[in-house]
């Protein structure tokens, strides 16, 4: 099964992030993503349906993944199918497992070296980051976990910046504690 090492925080200086991340770039350039991922309940894990909004071009995935909700580098396990009728299996999904909720977002996607850096303005939360070292076959999680943390401190993440979980999570505890998206 594919797996990454990730590191996901708050951002309060976006545009740094952006312009570091084109620098350190072999491509110096991103890719401007609008995704809605549509969550549901699994007894496993995280389960979502990705859906490109107003790109034809970009096939929807089903996507489900494990990873710990820890601050700091975290070892996922993940597998991701294309799907090619998005609304047909959402219904179905939904009426099988139910839905938790859903996270819009645009998302600037930058590679830099075998790191997806990815730059989200998401939908009633904020400006965030995620790293997602694509670990190579081989490649053990301590060797990820250095490559992560050297890319967060040229980035100029704070430890304080860390999020430990999900954006659906997050959406969830705001919901839950009364604010609205």
């Amino acid at each position: 099964m594919p797996s990454n090492i990730e590191i996901k925080a708050r951002l309060t200086d976006p545009e740094f992030v952006k312009r570091t991340s084109l620098e350190l770039s072999e491509s110096k350039t991103a890719d401007i993503l609008e995704q809605e991922d549509t969550f549901f309940n699994c007894q496993q894990g995280r389960l979502k349906l990705r859906v490109f909004k107003n790109q034809s071009d970009r096939v929807a995935k089903l996507i489900s993944y494990e990873r710990p909700d820890t601050t700091g580098p975290k070892h996922s396990l993940f597998s991701i199918t294309p799907i090619h009728e998005p609304e047909a299996l959402k219904v179905t999904l939904t009426q099988a497992l139910g839905v938790i909720g859903v996270v819009k977002k645009t998302r600037t996607l930058v590679h830099v070296g075998q790191t997806r850096v990815h730059i989200d303005d998401v939908y009633g939360l904020g400006q965030f980051m995620e790293l997602e070292v694509m670990m190579r076959p081989g490649q053990n999680h301590e060797e990820g976990a250095k490559i992560a943390e050297d890319l967060k401190k040229k980035l100029g993440i704070k430890e304080t910046d860390l999020i430990d979980c999900a954006y659906m999570d997050l959406i969830l505890e705001q919901t839950q504690n009364g604010g609205t998206l």
